[in-house]
């Protein structure tokens, strides 16, 4: 997985984790946090790997679709911008 791409999932696990099993939030939890490897986390959580990678694949499937019906991610990012820009005027201002 890319950078951009473990930061975007590790982002919408952040906002939606409570909406995953706990089976799928350890599991994510060693993969996008821990960046540990399919067989480390097979190993820690006493599953089989093709366990570990049907539990990835599942959960990075929920968790966009999840962002993609309530967008709060969009929405979070839309604001952070915002208000960057407002902090940017207010500096300029300041001056």
């Amino acid at each position: 997985m890319k950078v951009e791409e473990n930061v975007f999932y590790l982002k919408l696990f952040d906002l939606y984790k409570p909406l995953l099993s706990l089976t799928q939030q350890g599991v994510m939890e060693d993969y996008l946090a821990g960046n540990l490897t399919v067989s480390e986390i097979a190993l820690n959580h006493g599953i089989s790997r093709q366990a570990v990678k049907d539990c990835v694949d599942k959960s990075l499937k929920k968790l966009k679709d999840i962002e993609d019906k309530l967008l709060l991610g969009q929405r979070i990012a839309a604001l952070e911008k915002e208000l960057k820009k407002a902090k940017s005027r207010n500096k300029k201002g300041d001056n």
